[in-house]
């Protein structure tokens, strides 16, 4: 599926419209520490529309890709001009410049925490309680051995790593951990404030895969099962299956039969299996090697989830929200780690416009979804790359909020001004980096495309 002019224009209209938000954090505050700010462009390229008030510049431009503040003027040498001038940014005492850099991430901060609260006003909050698990789950072997009743304890920690939201408490179980390894869970009591610590032991086995996905339901007319996606290394790498075969065989024992499931756990890893499917109405019988991988049981770790319809309520809701920023920084240093361990993909950890975009149309151009859930969706997504816009602008590179606060920070503990010299050596090698990252962003985005379409 290719990408739309709609998921376009969304992905555009989005970041353009949480850089503009980042950029009024900067004038904001930079106007209420009597700092003189030249110009304030909303979006970027050719001038639609400008005023002049306050001997500030207003416009608002073609392009949404972004927006910014000029706090100074150049001659066109590119010399700065009234460099004396006291309200000018360069001069201000270093607390007044921290607090304008810092501006930016944190209006991104803010609507990114002011949008996940709406999000769980709305679809309701899910914590970090324990609720009842699924039967023959890890916790509910716990629960059945032990006779310890502690459903609505809150999980603290897993494997010592802090849970912050029930999102980097799933991350941390179900992707951190290996799935056959014991996972144990640090807990406070919801009657006592006891802090306790239990194990959860997976139970491990093997079992054979054909490397499709189905629907569940038997097939009217086929008597099988409709083929939704076929694994690229099923039969060895030479896939036998298609999307939209129907599979009513297997061994010569049919599908919809009532022991088809115990007579399939019985093949092993190499195993030759006899598959008869229905690929455009013609009947075919063909050969498929069989894989056997490592499976375990289900975790069995959920939230307890409440519906926002009470001051109570709301206030878990928006403490929930407060903490996501901290969830995504720890999956992100989590997704990092993986990729140095192996796990992951470098390609995987980096995303541009175009990145984003793929993103975007992942929602907007699912022809399931209705637009409400279109528009939820994307709301969701907005609320996410916010958060990401404050980790990356936070990054010590030239033109980001990072490399400011860094030379402030600098400047506050040595004493005095970075030199010239010096900053003109870190502008450079920066900007380097920075090229060198819009060069592997592109790279990954289109690498994740490939891959995926």
């Amino acid at each position: 599926m290719g990408i739309s002019l709609w998921s376009i224009l969304a992905a555009i209209l989005i970041l353009g419209l949480l850089v503009t938000i980042h950029e009024f954090g900067h004038y904001i505050v930079a106007r209420l520490l009597k700092i003189r700010v030249y110009e304030l462009s909303i979006f970027v390229g050719p001038v639609l529309f400008s005023w002049r008030k306050n001997d500030i510049d207003y416009s608002i431009r073609a392009f949404p890709f972004g927006a910014y503040v000029r706090f100074s003027d150049v001659d066109e040498e590119g010399n700065m001009l009234d460099q004396d001038d006291p309200a000018l940014l360069c001069n201000q005492k270093r607390w007044k410049a921290f607090l304008t850099a810092m501006a930016g991430p944190f209006m991104n901060l803010v609507l990114g925490v002011l949008i996940f609260t709406c999000i769980f006003c709305y679809i309701g909050v899910t914590t970090t309680r324990l609720t009842i698990p699924p039967g023959y789950s890890q916790y509910w072997y716990y629960l059945q051995e032990s006779g310890n009743i502690n459903i609505g304890d809150e999980v603290l920690a897993v494997n010592g790593s802090k849970v912050y939201t029930f999102i980097d408490m799933d991350f941390t179980i179900n992707e951190r951990i290996s799935k056959v390894k014991p996972a144990t869970l640090t807990m406070r009591s919801r009657e006592t404030g006891e802090i306790y610590d239990f194990t959860l032991e997976p139970i491990v086995d093997q079992k054979p895969m054909i490397g499709i996905t189905h629907y569940d339901f038997i097939d009217g007319k086929y008597g099988g099962w409709e083929v939704i996606s076929v694994n690229k290394d099923q039969n060895g790498g030479d896939p036998v299956l298609r999307e939209g075969d129907y599979l009513v065989s297997v061994g010569g024992v049919p599908v919809s039969d009532e022991g088809f499931d115990e007579f399939f756990d019985h093949y092993r890893e190499g195993d030759i299996m006899e598959l008869g499917f229905y690929r455009n109405g013609e009947y075919l019988e063909k050969d498929c090697v069989c894989t056997v991988i490592t499976v375990t049981n289900d975790r069995g770790i959920y939230g307890r989830g409440y519906i926002v319809n009470s001051p109570e309520t709301f206030l878990e809701a928006f403490k929930v929200s407060l903490k996501m920023p901290a969830s995504i920084g720890k999956m992100i240093v989590g997704a990092v780690a993986n990729v140095f361990k192996g796990e992951e993909k470098v390609y995987n950890m980096l995303a541009g416009p175009v990145g984003v975009t793929a993103a975007v149309s992942e929602y907007v151009d699912d022809v399931d979804d209705s637009v409400g859930e279109k528009i939820f969706n994307l709301v969701v997504l907005c609320a996410q790359i916010s958060i990401l816009l404050v980790y990356s602008n936070m990054m010590p590179l030239p033109g980001l909020d990072g490399m400011q606060v860094l030379i402030i920070l600098y400047e506050t503990v040595s004493g005095r001004k970075l030199s010239k010299k010096t900053e003109g050596i870190l502008t450079v090698v920066g900007f380097c980096i920075v090229l060198l990252l819009v060069v592997l962003a592109l790279v990954s985005d289109i690498i994740r495309i490939v891959v995926t379409y």
